[in-house]
């Protein structure tokens, strides 16, 4: 692969648009926009190798390959034909075709598009093409212009390769990272949540504090692409340096079962030596020893369990808790309800957008360190 510069377009959830970029600078990629549903960066294919391996909050990372103008199926056809794909594209491994078109072109059906195009590849590149493919290719067509993509991911960012055991309602670890750094999180506070479940934002607060990388236990799209240097990746994942935070991360819950699937989702992930869980309401929850940081909870929201009205007596009596016994604490509460959230009393900041998050529209209600 050569090293000439790159488009890259590290996807995440509408919202948080702000907060990739920001983690993005953070690690040293260069951001030349932030966009709705993500950020754009420029570097060469080693940068979209550590995109994917370390960017908590992205959803997934496109490549541009490039683009041509097209008015018509014929010429789309045509210019498909000669396209470079040979540059990416491995052979031996079949690719999909998702098309995207604008009313704004003259191309405007989506399946004669993507027939063209697979077309053009089978009969001109010589490529497999298959719905299960692991290997998608991103077609856009705006403004008559088609633009080319890869993913380079793959499965989506959040499966991170190593928490399998979940508990209900789980909050996707990119998502969960993303509140983390909306409040402030920066890998020298301590994080505890007492409502802990299987251990999302705790684990995150740990892997993060400790410079790992989010993607470090996983493979990805790119790794078949050709002339990918298996040994450049490898030396990639090889390079990164594990740090010893100077503050734990801790998780409490009232069910023994997500503390069980906590303690082994951190063994997997390699941080047992920097988190703790034990059993507990949190009705009782008492501060860990040590410096204040930041509570973050997840609570339920009542759309499952079908009865809202039995939920504000726990978040009220959670509001009571975080203002008598955390002071100094910061506090980020997800929740779809704001009537839960102004239930707890706690001051908070102005709302955050609302995120997209299993079929519900959450929020992130944050306050500053309590007094």
């Amino acid at each position: 692969m050569s090293d000439a510069t790159l488009t890259l377009f590290a996807i995440t959830l509408p919202g948080l648009e702000q907060t990739l970029a920001e983690e993005a600078r953070g690690h040293g990629f260069n951001v030349t926009d932030v966009a709705p549903g993500g950020v754009t960066m420029a570097g060469d294919w080693p940068e979209v190798w550590r995109a994917n391996l370390e960017l908590h909050c992205a959803t997934r990372v496109l490549v541009r390959l490039g683009s041509f103008m097209a008015f018509h199926l014929a010429q789309l056809d045509k210019r498909a034909r000669k396209f470079p794909w040979g540059d990416v594209l491995d052979p031996s491994v079949p690719v999909r075709v998702d098309v995207a078109t604008s009313r704004k072109s003259k191309i405007y059906h989506a399946g004669a598009a993507t027939s063209r195009i697979e077309t053009a590849l089978t009969e001109a590149a010589g490529m497999q093409v298959a719905r299960d493919a692991p290997v998608i290719l991103k077609i856009r067509i705006e403004d008559n212009r088609v633009t080319i993509s890869a993913d380079t991911s793959g499965e989506p960012l959040h499966k991170r390769g190593h928490k399998e055991a979940v508990g209900k309602a789980p909050l996707r670890e990119t998502l969960a990272a993303a509140f983390l750094l909306q409040c402030g999180f920066d890998g020298t506070q301590p994080v505890f949540d007492p409502m802990c479940g299987s251990g999302t934002f705790v684990l995150e607060a740990a892997e993060m504090a400790a410079g790992l990388q989010a993607g470090r236990a996983r493979r990805f799209a790119f790794e078949q692409f050709a002339g990918v240097s298996a040994e450049g990746v490898a030396q990639m994942r090889t390079d990164a340096r594990r740090r010893t935070p100077n503050v734990r991360f801790t998780g409490s819950d009232r069910d023994q079962g997500v503390i069980a699937m906590a303690q082994a989702n951190a063994a997997r992930a390699g941080v047992s030596d920097l988190v703790q869980f034990g059993t507990g309401n949190a009705g009782d929850a008492s501060p860990p020893d040590g410096p204040p940081g930041i509570v973050m909870i997840n609570p339920p929201y009542g759309a499952r369990i079908g009865d809202k009205k039995a939920l504000y007596p726990v978040y009220g009596r959670l509001g009571q808790v975080l203002t008598e016994r955390f002071a100094g604490w910061r506090v980020g509460i997800v929740t779809s309800e704001p009537a839960l959230a102004k239930t707890t009393g706690l001051p908070f900041l102005p709302d955050g957008p609302a995120i997209a998050h299993g079929g519900l529209r959450v929020r992130l209600y944050r306050t500053d360190a309590l007094v």
